[in-house]
């Protein structure tokens, strides 16, 4: 038995008068009202109606049902309506997964941007190198850095690409020189950063000859987040991978040094991934589709920095090698 369908059928045969009243209101048939409210007086075991051929009136236990009726009645359109708004209007609280370095360098200004134009999202970010489960955890969208995502049954966006460098301190490269091919890192110290997108070992690049691996060997130093790294190959432990965003502010200060400008490591995708397509929650689109306007801009202007920096600083090695 549809219980809250035949209370809404019975709270309108009160309101009419009659079932034939209900049944044009409701839009259906005089007998399925009388099947709903006998459906209902048979469940409860309580006669709600006093029925004559003339008229009908309500029986003092269907008086006070009728005051639960349209309490309950109430509180369902206001759930519905509350509902049905989250669809189309942003409001309440957005909870989002960020892995870290994409987390620090943009998601935190991003969302303040997206604000300015939404003021009643709220929002919790948490930040860790990992994927994680989105309805076991309760985020309504992780923000993913992957050259590919596994197949996981969630919707996924792509909003952006970026990818790594190798990195030096001044001191590093006056003190230990500088490979000029990948193979020549195996006479460094290498650093590496434990990341589920770069493998600890294997260093894939992609330079002037195409593909190139190279196996980094033992190491005396390795740690899990990209601006310790950057702090690490500051005080100058060693060569250190770093992406893009974590690199850029020591390449134009000067505390950084790219090491072989030619090569880049593999392209990565930032990914913004969540449960379902469908009846989609107002405040993820409008999220997802504010980063996917202004992300891929933010992080193409630093690459283009980048490209700027690493020629500068070529400028300026070819200067310092010829004669004076």
């Amino acid at each position: 038995m549809d219980t809250l369908h035949n209370m809404r059928v019975f709270a309108c045969v009160a309101e009419s008068g009659s079932f034939t009243g209900a049944a044009h209101v409701l839009g259906t048939t005089t007998a399925h009202v009388s099947r709903a409210v006998a459906s209902l007086e048979a469940h409860l075991r309580t006669r709600l109606l006093h029925r004559t051929t003339r008229r009908i009136a309500l029986t003092e236990a269907g008086q006070r049902y009728l005051l639960r009726c349209e309490q309950i009645l109430a509180y369902v359109e206001e759930a519905e309506a509350e509902a049905s708004d989250a669809h189309a209007r942003p409001a309440g609280k957005l909870r989002i997964h960020s892995m870290t370095g994409i987390g620090q360098h943009y998601m935190i200004k991003a969302i303040a941007g997206y604000r300015q134009q939404y003021r009643e999202v709220n929002f919790d970010l948490t930040m860790a190198n990992r994927m994680p489960d989105l309805l076991d955890e309760g985020y309504d969208v992780a923000i993913v850095v992957a050259t590919e995502l596994p197949d996981s049954g969630f919707v996924s966006q792509n909003i952006g690409q970026t990818y790594s460098i190798l990195c030096a301190s001044p001191a590093y490269v006056e003190a230990q020189g500088t490979p000029r091919t990948p193979s020549e890192l195996a006479q460094h110290d290498c650093m590496r950063l434990v990341s589920p997108v770069v493998p600890l070992e294997k260093w894939v690049f992609d330079g002037p000859n195409g593909q190139e691996m190279v196996t980094i060997g033992t190491t005396s130093f390795q740690v899990n987040v990209g601006d310790a790294m950057t702090e690490a190959i500051r005080a100058g432990l060693g060569i250190g991978i770093l992406p893009v965003y974590s690199a850029i502010e020591g390449l134009r200060d000067g505390s950084l040094v790219r090491v072989l400008p030619q090569y880049q490591l593999q392209q990565l995708n930032v990914y913004a991934l969540y449960p379902s397509r469908q009846y989609l929650d107002a405040k993820i689109k409008t999220f997802v589709a504010y980063l996917r306007a202004s992300l891929p801009g933010i992080l193409a202007q630093e690459q283009q920095e980048l490209r700027a920096l690493s020629l500068r600083s070529a400028c300026g090695a070819v200067r310092q090698l010829q004669p004076a």
